[in-house]
Order: structure tokens, then C-alpha cells, then sequence
């Protein structure tokens, strides 16, 4: 998975964890201070997935080449971005717009105003993408290849893959190792003795403000009572308890350093990960780069 957080990763030179992580202070070795979303620091997995501005620039030179083909077969109007493209109300997209993976919500406004939802009137959209017309179905086909059959690669979509990903040596491994290892490492991250302590803390902290007892912040941010689904499109009913419990939820994660001492376990985790697996990572790495510079390529032509 790329960096879907909501407020971009602060670099910051931190201490590395090991037996002197112990406790949630700021003041403790390796352990930031951590209160939003925007004080998390980077941990080493970061540094081998995509990052938004990489996102960004992909989608656009994939529509550039997409854009360039389809002219060549003809359709001399083909919008760089045709028709107007949705965000889908589904749960991971709700969560990355809400929380802070894995810590959960960390905006205490946020969570006073919206609970575990968000403003109704809030758009997910990207307001600086032009809106293209809507393609036609020719013009689908074309740019799919409908006709070719199943497994079969064609189309302008496919041509303009091909010619990004020219020289990466492992496609699925560049987008996928670190995401996946990222989740390998978090399962044992979420079993390690000083987060279970943190998180008891938090419970334990919740339940002193009159909150029910959620073993993580995650069950607090799925609790069926919020009454989130698709007749809201994946939002809550922010009701006065729902709200009452996302507030208790941030106040206590800033109370006791919850996402601090979280992140310092990560951290450390991560890093022994990338020793054991480095020339794997190295691989990724490298591949990455080759992407970004067939990015920069087809962005610098006219």
C-alpha cells in the first residue's frame, strides 16, 4: 500500500528504540511525542513505497501516454482525464480520509465535530484535476482493447504501462513487497509486550471518562453503534455518544503517548525487517527508481 495517511510523514532524527523504549514519555530514548497526525514521524518502510507526489506524477504520465495513443488512433479530442472520476464510499477509503493507520484518530477537532465520520459536505475529489468529457464507448473500446480476449494485453492503457515500467525488473514486488511486509511486521508489532501495555493504558483511560472498553482503536473507530453504511456512503450518524467516545479516544491517546510509543515498536521492527530482507529491499528500491525516472521521461516530452 502507498502512504495513505491524511497529513503528510515529518522526517525527524530520532534515537532508535531498542530496551530503552520502556515507557510513553516524550522525554523517553526513541519515543516521539506524538499528539496529530502531522508529529508522526517517518518510519524505514516508508522510504520503499510511493509516496503521494510520486502517485500523482504516475497517474498524470499514464494519462499523457493514454492521451497520446488514443490521438494516434484517431480521436484528436481524447481528454487527458475523461469524465468525472468518483471517489468510491468504500471502508479503506473511509479510513484513510479518518485516521491515521494504525493509530486511529488523532484530530481531537475532528473528533469533538464528526466523531469517527466527517463533514457530510466534504468532497474527496481533487479540485486542481480538470474535468474531461466522458469518453464515448468507441473510445472506451479503444482504449481497452475490448476485443482482444481475456488475458490478453492491448489498448492504450496497457501501451502506456508497458512503456512506465520499461526496466523494472519486478513489477508486482515493487508494488507490493513493502506493503506487505508493512502488515507481517504490524501483526507482530500489535502482539509486542510495551504496545499491549499502551493500549491497555488507553483502554483503561477510556473507561475512567465513562467510555466502554475497546481493546484498540481500531474496534472504537468499527463499533456498529456509529451506524456506518452505504445509506450514508460509508459515513456515521455522529451522534452526541459517538462523538463523546472519538473525543475520549484522542484525549487518552494524548494523555499517554499511545501513538508515540506505537510508532517507537514500528519503528524498530521495521528496521531489523529491512536488515534481515536487504537486498530485497535494495531490488525494490532500485526498481522504484527506474519508474520514477521513466515517469520524468515521458513529463518532460512535448
Amino acid at each position: 500500500m502507498t502512504r495513505w495517511t491524511v497529513a503528510g510523514l515529518v522526517v525527524v532524527g530520532l534515537a532508535g528504540c531498542g530496551s530503552g523504549a520502556t515507557g510513553g514519555g516524550s522525554g523517553d530514548p526513541g519515543i516521539p511525542s506524538v499528539k496529530e497526525a502531522k508529529d508522526i514521524p517517518e518510519l524505514p518502510l516508508d522510504r520503499y513505497e510511493f509516496s503521494h507526489r510520486d502517485s500523482r506524477r504516475h497517474t498524470e504520465a499514464q494519462a499523457r501516454m493514454t492521451q497520446r495513443c488514443m490521438r494516434k488512433l484517431g480521436f484528436e479530442d481524447f481528454p487527458l482525464y475523461p469524465g468525472q472520476q468518483k471517489m468510491a464510499s468504500s471502508y479503506s477509503l473511509i479510513a484513510v480520509a479518518m485516521t491515521s493507520y494504525p493509530y486511529g484518530q488523532l484530530d481531537l477537532d475532528s473528533a469533538r465535530r464528526w466523531g469517527y465520520g466527517w463533514d457530510p459536505k466534504r468532497s474527496f475529489t481533487d479540485p486542481a484535476r480538470p474535468k474531461g468529457r466522458a469518453m464515448t464507448d468507441d473510445e472506451y473500446e479503444a482504449m481497452h482493447e475490448m476485443s482482444r480476449k481475456p488475458g490478453e494485453r492491448g489498448g492504450c492503457v496497457s501501451s502506456g504501462a508497458d512503456r512506465l515500467s520499461e526496466g523494472v525488473r519486478n513489477k508486482t514486488r515493487m508494488w507490493t513487497y513493502a506493503s506487505e511486509r508493512s502488515q507481517a511486521v504490524d501483526k507482530a508489532v500489535i502482539k509486542d509486550e510495551q504496545v499491549r501495555k499502551a493500549l491497555a493504558t488507553w483502554s483503561a483511560c477510556l473507561e475512567s471518562k465513562g467510555i466502554k472498553h475497546y481493546k484498540t482503536p481500531e474496534d472504537a473507530f468499527r463499533d456498529k453503534a456509529w451506524s456506518r453504511g452505504n445509506d450514508h456512503g460509508g459515513n456515521t450518524g455522529r451522534t452526541e455518544k459517538e462523538r463523546a467516545t472519538a473525543t475520549a479516544d484522542v484525549e487518552c491517546k494524548r494523555e499517554h503517548n499511545t501513538a508515540g510509543v506505537w510508532w517507537a515498536v514500528r519503528e524498530e521492527k521495521q528496521r531489523a525487517d529491512v536488515a534481515r530482507h536487504k537486498d530485497v529491499y535494495d531490488a525494490v528500491r532500485a526498481d522504484q527508481e527506474r519508474l520514477r525516472a521513466n515517469v520524468k521521461q515521458v513529463l518532460a516530452e512535448k
